[in-house]
């Protein structure tokens, strides 16, 4: 009795999201006449541009350094400034210490599209962390994992990026 409402149900939010043109994230591609991604980074071997390398496989983008590029006129271009991190203070124990961080990962690159003028973009990840002086060592720790994750959140948010700023690059002039 119940199936056939379940299936119509489905139908019904399955018709809804694709009508109002809901596309799951990664699942948009560059354009065409893009065939690889190549990088450079303002810091040689940066940790957020080998994160970004390995974040285009995951994609299924062709990456790497310039040097490694096939051809420059068919390659999207990412140069990527030195990253950026920053606390803030939250909150404080009773005896003065600090309790909690606000991290801000910030991140500035230019991107290059073949026959395209540069765009330049810059945004924060940002995240609560809370410290324990009592335990030091496994709090380094933490904020190194905390840190990775922000990498990685920030080289999927390049990459998802690229599509939009693909279609809203100008022709140079």
């Amino acid at each position: 009795m119940y199936k056939p409402l379940i299936r119509l149900c489905f139908i019904a939010t399955l018709l809804s999201l694709t009508s109002c043109g809901f596309h799951l994230r990664g699942n948009q591609a560059l354009p065409p006449s893009v065939n690889y991604v190549a990088m450079s980074s303002a810091q040689a071997h940066s940790p957020l541009a080998r994160a970004l390398k390995k974040r285009l496989k995951v994609y299924n983008i062709q990456g790497g350094s310039i040097a490694d590029s096939p051809s420059p006129d068919t390659s999207v271009h990412i140069d990527i400034q030195p990253e950026q991190l920053e606390r803030r203070l939250l909150s404080l124990f009773a005896s003065g210490q600090v309790a909690e961080y606000e991290l801000i990962y910030g991140v500035g690159y230019t991107v290059t599209f073949p026959d395209k003028a540069p765009i330049k973009a810059y945004f924060e990840v940002l995240r609560d962390y809370q410290d324990d002086p009592e335990q030091v060592l496994a709090k380094s720790r933490e904020l190194e994992l905390v840190l990775s994750e922000m990498r990685d959140e920030a080289a999927d948010k390049i990459i998802r990026r690229l599509t939009t700023q693909a279609s809203q690059s100008t022709p140079e002039l």
